[in-house]
């Protein structure tokens, strides 16, 4: 179980639990700080409060190996080399997510530069998967994807969750919030949540 206890960012300040296969779907205007938030329960950004993931406490282990249990996966994902395969450290154990979300086997070579906001947006996904981290802090993860693409990533999230994986999964969709969260959580302004059932 992931454990948030008055963990603050700038405006923000929240406290929740985060079951074992649980998703919450966590919704708010733009700006009123859900990336924040997840980019603080991450560590990748300076913040206070406790949080521990199975009793842990995220200081006790380096912010490397917190992120791989804890990972990130931004709406639009970083990229440090000029091919696909080059961001994954086995891309042959890629190929079955790659293609599951839609894209063709032979993307490996391809320049990051060609690919549209979509094939990009897949492929951070698939690389976060393959770390097979506990937590996924999924933020707008199907936002530059059509219909069909976006079903495919709810599809594979959902066996995630099967099997122990926890999520949290920000979106504006509040039809997507309601088919993906067992919870959903709503942000204001003031950076509090608010827990509505969907």
């Amino acid at each position: 179980m992931l454990t948030v206890r008055a963990l603050k960012r700038l405006h923000i300040s929240v406290s929740f639990d985060l079951r074992d296969g649980e998703c919450v779907a966590l919704q708010g205007p733009s700006g009123v700080g859900k990336t924040l938030l997840l980019r603080a329960i991450a560590d990748l950004d300076a913040n206070q409060g406790t949080v521990r993931l199975d009793g842990t406490l995220r200081e006790e282990v380096s912010g490397p190996v917190w992120r791989k249990r804890v990972t990130y996966v931004a709406a639009e994902p970083g990229w440090w080399s000029d091919t696909v395969q080059e961001h994954f450290a086995g891309w042959d154990d890629a190929l079955p997510l790659v293609t599951r979300l839609g894209l063709p086997r032979n993307c490996g070579p391809w320049l990051v530069q060609r690919l549209s906001s979509g094939e990009r947006q897949r492929l951070g996904l698939v690389r976060a998967l393959m770390l097979r981290s506990r937590v996924l802090l999924l933020d707008e993860p199907t936002s530059a994807l059509d219909s069909a693409s976006a079903g495919a990533v709810e599809s594979l999230i959902a066996e995630r969750l099967s099997n122990g994986t926890s999520v949290i999964w920000s979106t504006h969709d509040n039809a997507q919030a309601r088919r993906v969260g067992s919870r959903i959580f709503v942000m204001s302004v003031d950076g509090n949540i608010e827990e509505n059932r969907p």
